[in-house]
């Protein structure tokens, strides 16, 4: 009798996964089941962009029919419970599923630290749907703003994604014309925090040059209606949009596996097991060990790479056979900020830190390979002068 696989999420980490196992597993010797809400793979590192043009949406989510092979069994529900003891998944609107091997791919929520009312009146960005409010957002803010009292748009959080949402704005503030002030906000010292020196500069400089405001040194300690406050100071806004940092998503944060008491994020040995050994875990949801006190980081290279060994991992699995351990290692990093991009420390490159053609073309590679790699090359090519 062959074996339940089950594969949840459907992002950069349980697609990448599905992909592997599919190319792993043998005719006959497991059944896959991939469960996620939505019916397409969101390419989200260029989601931004549908907040300046909402038509690149088509882009940018990818059917799950063009990524999964016809053996693969989708269900799009939602996840409630995962029950170690039983073996199964409570579904929200299904019924339950059984499993002998499951990797948890979920992805992570927002965070908001507890902060009074961020939650409640700020925008986020972590599907879609978010993108696309965002976007009519900040339409309707500055078709009823004027050149006297402009709208105010407020971005919290000066992370990667702070920094291409904020630049994404200005950028749809340009096409239109639109009289909109922009705001980047950082509780830390400097943007793009605990990086190089070198590329927070380059990051910092292409944002002003969009006048983008930039705020750093104090954190947001509440907000209300139609105001943030910084310390005892106030800054009115019209719209808010919060990249301020991630926590674990259900169901993982709720489930008997051991989770980080702080993220709420699942620890994951470096072979993504996590306590539960038939359970594994990949991406935002896991806390994956690399040794010491260093976990891999929450980026979209971590989780496509380490989905390639994480499928593998479950075919090692169920056939019995000695388990992969994985090891981040850094590419590089490459920064939208509306049309122009920042890249640094890119292996095989001379140059610390770079813009101009150079990083905008590698932006738009990065993105290209992982659409051709899930997708086909024709896709690919379709939405390379979109991203």
């Amino acid at each position: 009798m062959s074996a339940n696989v089950v594969v949840v999420g459907a992002g950069y980490a349980g697609t990448g996964a599905v992909k592997s196992f599919e190319d792993e597993v043998d005719d006959g010797e497991a059944e896959l089941t991939w469960i996620s809400e939505h019916d397409y793979h969101l390419v989200l590192h260029e989601t931004h962009r549908v907040i300046r043009r909402p038509e690149v949406e088509s882009k940018v989510a990818i059917p799950v029919d063009e990524i999964k092979s016809p053996a693969t069994n989708f269900i799009r529900d939602r996840v409630t419970d995962i029950n170690t003891d039983e073996q199964t998944l409570e579904l929200q609107d299904g019924e339950a599923v059984d499993y002998d091997y499951l990797l948890v791919a979920v992805g992570s929520s927002t965070a908001f630290f507890g902060i009074d009312g961020l939650e409640e009146h700020s925008l986020t960005m972590k599907s879609l749907d978010d993108a696309r409010e965002i976007h009519e957002a900040v339409r309707t803010a500055g078709e009823e703003a004027t050149q006297s009292e402009p709208a105010q748009v407020v971005v919290g959080g000066a992370g990667l994604s702070g920094i291409q949402i904020a630049g994404e704005i200005a950028g749809y503030r340009d096409d239109t014309h639109a009289p909109i002030d922009i705001t980047l906000i950082e509780g830390l010292d400097e943007i793009f925090p605990g990086n190089d020196p070198e590329v927070q500069g380059a990051l910092r400089k292409r944002l002003l040059e969009r006048d983008i405001e930039i705020l750093t040194g104090d954190f947001i300690s509440e907000v209300d209606d139609d105001s943030v406050y910084l310390g005892e100071e106030s800054m009115p806004y019209d719209v808010l949009v919060w990249a301020g940092g991630i926590t674990g998503h259900e169901p993982a944060a709720n489930s008997e596996l051991a989770t980080d008491e702080r993220s709420n994020r699942l620890h994951v040995e470096s072979n993504f097991q996590t306590s539960d050994d038939r359970v594994f875990a990949i991406g935002d949801t896991a806390l994956i060990d690399q040794g010491g006190d260093e976990q891999a980081p929450p980026t979209a290279e971590a989780a496509w790479t380490a989905a390639e060994v994480a499928g593998e991992n479950l075919v090692r699995a169920l056939r019995g056979a000695p388990l992969k351990s994985w090891q981040h290692k850094d590419k590089g990093t490459a920064i939208s900020v509306g049309e122009d991009a920042v890249a640094h420390d890119v292996i095989g490159v001379p140059i610390n830190t770079f813009g101009g053609v150079a990083a905008r073309t590698l932006k738009k590679a990065i993105a290209a390979r992982w659409i051709a790699e899930i997708s086909s090359t024709k896709r690919a090519i379709s939405a390379w002068s979109d991203m």
